[in-house]
């Protein structure tokens, strides 16, 4: 939200830019440092969680034999009858690891359950994934519905139109070694005024890609008509709206022999580089399990993903699957892993953790620089 001083008679669509720069980041100014700072929490929440698990993520002794899910699940329901089905279970490469599971509690709300894959002991009912998915539902829409998203998307707009003129603004008039200096450096033992205003124009600018990506993968996700055309352009559909023509009847249930445990060890098998494995659990009447493998997997995203549809009947790799849907499945995860930040690893993380602690500065930034001309 940088200002500038206007002569008279100065260029009429540069005025008009600096507006456009100006009132929309003024009247957003709150939602967007919300919105910035609740995504900044989100970005390690898998972190979080993860060491918020403690001893729970490890057995206590390797057994020859682990229980199927199946039964896990059975005693999973019985110790938490008010619970709905488990969303998902995520099994490990590594057979000292518990396998955890995602529940949802009218009452208290999402839990992580982990288990004792050998013993089917329960090792912990764990709360805090309930934080994060507060706060990913405050991004989102401020608890408020779809009045919130509303809100929140025209925000984010918003911040986009501040980019985009905030580049036209910041554009050096003479690109020579001095306005190159100017125009990407600090002088951090200026006043502090002068601080200020070298920090907003060139923290934008500095992180104006990855606010993009942030902004773009938002919009994506919040509004579905994006999302599809989206996946329609790179040649995917939307993978939640298909269904299969062939359904799994209780006669083929007592027949099948190939099981989540089995599903999970065939993932492994083909993608023996990866550590972890999410395993679909909610809908149990498909005749596929949905597996996907990766190096982490999070809350919205995993990390180097690989989707495989296994048959429940024949156990291999569904061929009935249209790739669209594949596909769809790929584009859906890739979006998510940019607006997370889980790509590259920790550098990932913490490049969008810095991009939103530096957006929900550059606000606050634009605002001082508004108001200490205003007083002058």
């Amino acid at each position: 939200m940088t200002t500038y001083s206007v002569r008279k008679g100065g260029n009429h669509t540069r005025r008009l830019i600096k507006w456009f720069h100006l009132w929309p980041g003024i009247i957003s100014a709150l939602i967007l440092i919300f919105v910035c700072i609740t995504g900044t929490i989100f970005v390690y929440s898998d972190e979080i969680i993860e060491w918020s698990a403690g001893d729970a993520r490890y057995v206590k002794e390797v057994l020859p034999g682990r229980m199927s899910s199946e039964e896990l699940m059975r005693i999973l329901r019985e110790t938490y009858p008010e619970r709905k089905s488990p969303t998902y279970m995520v099994a490990y490469r590594d057979p000292q690891r518990s396998v955890r599971f995602n529940t949802y509690d009218k009452e208290l709300g999402l839990r992580m359950v982990y288990m004792d894959q050998y013993t089917g002991k329960i090792l912990k009912d764990d709360p805090t994934v309930y934080f994060f998915y507060t706060v990913a539902h405050l991004h989102n829409s401020l608890l408020l519905g779809k009045t919130g998203q509303w809100i929140i998307d025209i925000a984010t707009l918003a911040f986009l139109i501040e980019l985009i003129t905030g580049i036209y603004l910041w554009w050096p008039r003479k690109w020579n070694k001095s306005a190159r200096k100017g125009a990407f450096t600090v002088k951090w033992r200026a006043p502090f005024k002068r601080v200020n205003y070298d920090f907003h124009k060139v923290f934008g600018v500095y992180g104006i890609l990855f606010f993009l990506i942030l902004i773009f993968t938002g919009l994506i996700i919040a509004f579905e008509p994006l999302a599809n055309a989206t996946m329609r352009l790179f040649g995917g559909t939307d993978p939640h709206h298909w269904k299969s023509e062939r359904a799994f009847t209780e006669e083929d249930e007592a027949h099948a022999t190939f099981r989540i445990n089995d599903a999970v060890d065939a993932a492994f098998r083909m993608y023996p580089g990866k550590k972890e494995a999410q395993v679909a659990t909610y809908k149990m009447n498909t005749p596929y399990y949905t597996v996907r493998v990766s190096n982490r997997i999070g809350l919205k995203s995993a990390e180097s993903a690989e989707n495989i549809f296994f048959d429940r009947i024949t156990g291999k790799v569904a061929t009935d699957i249209p790739q669209t849907v594949i596909k769809g499945n790929q584009l859906e995860n890739a979006i998510w892993v940019l607006h997370t930040g889980n790509w590259m690893g920790p550098v990932g993380k913490l490049l969008t953790f810095l991009a939103g602690l530096i957006g929900a500065l550059l606000p606050i930034s634009g605002f001082l620089i508004w108001w200490n001309k205003k007083r002058k």
